[in-house]
């Protein structure tokens, strides 16, 4: 299996541009900035990331090597199935709950939690996909993970049993799935419709984003005054097209997370701030100032029902 590449090597924590105060000041209201998050902002919810300052060197499975063969798929399912209970389990922290009552633009996020969503932000691009979908690669028949859950540990039931390691010591992945070698003999389930090949509606590593979603989330940046990016060291081009996108057309941009990122040099403003804390400064000030966001100015700018 692979290990990422680090695209940030050679690159260091930046200075921040500006105070957090005056980023907030330049920030104004929510409703023009469309959000770009990454898996900084889902750690606090127990997700792990793939680069931040502790996380440590991980080995994805890409597209490719799914396809490669029965043993391959069996072991990422096997991973999957003893990963996917922390993976639902996980809830919308202080900083998703934040950003559903400072109601942006727009999110378009790079994480598969589906927390956005769960905090009850709209609109919501979940531009890599939602791990609680599993689709067919021959019909495209979707189905809910809980189901695939079920039929999965119906055909293993000896499973645990066989392990030598307790699960609960065994360490879950950004995507969901664990750090375990070994899954011989696990049995996969099929597509009841058609027989075809069942994998998470998620775009692994070596796959393309969908050129509809892709465009949806260009929409987004287009429609908003600036991009607004928190928690994502932008590694991968998925979503750093959108920050080179958004300084092309002119729009400004305002990077928030605490190490260093692939575009630190297209930010207007840089904030080294964690993402939690910077969102709780930014609905401080609304409320101590005449920045106005959706449902009218209350209480010196938060409506009643966001404070």
């Amino acid at each position: 299996m692979p290990i990422i590449t680090d695209p940030l090597r050679g690159r260091v924590r930046p200075t921040p541009s500006h105070s957090d105060e005056e980023i907030v000041r330049a920030l104004g209201g929510p409703r023009d900035w469309t959000v770009l998050t990454g898996a900084g902002l889902s750690t606090d919810s127990g997700i792990p990331d793939y680069r931040g300052p502790a996380a440590p060197p991980r080995r994805p499975m890409t597209v490719q090597t799914f396809l490669s063969g029965p043993a391959q798929r069996s072991r990422y399912w096997a991973r999957s199935w003893l990963g996917w209970s922390h993976m639902d389990m996980a809830r919308p922290n202080a900083g998703h709950r934040a950003l559903a009552r400072l109601q942006p633009h727009g999110i378009i996020t790079q994480n598969v939690d589906g927390l956005h969503e769960d905090a009850g932000s709209d609109p919501v691009i979940d531009l890599h996909g939602r791990l609680n979908r599993v689709i067919c690669l021959q019909c495209g028949e979707l189905y809910d993970r809980d189901l695939v859950q079920a039929h999965l540990t119906r055909l293993n039931p000896d499973f645990l049993t066989d392990l030598e390691v307790d699960p609960a010591d065994i360490e879950t992945a950004p995507d969901g799935d664990v750090d375990l070698e070994a899954t011989a003999g696990f049995r996969v389930w099929d597509c009841p419709a058609c027989g075809g090949l069942l994998k998470p509606d998620v775009v692994y590593f070596g796959e393309s984003v969908p050129a509809v979603r892709t465009q949806g989330a260009v929409d987004l940046v287009d429609s908003a005054s600036g991009l607004l990016v928190m928690g994502t060291s932008l590694a991968v081009m998925s979503g750093l097209r959108f920050v080179k996108h958004a300084r092309k057309h002119g729009k400004p941009v305002v990077i928030v997370t605490d190490g260093p990122t692939r575009g630190d040099e297209y930010a207007d403003y840089r904030s080294v701030t964690r993402v939690g804390d910077f969102l709780a400064a930014w609905e401080r000030a609304l409320l101590g100032g005449t920045a106005t966001v959706p449902g009218g100015v209350v209480s010196g700018g938060v409506p009643t029902a966001a404070v």
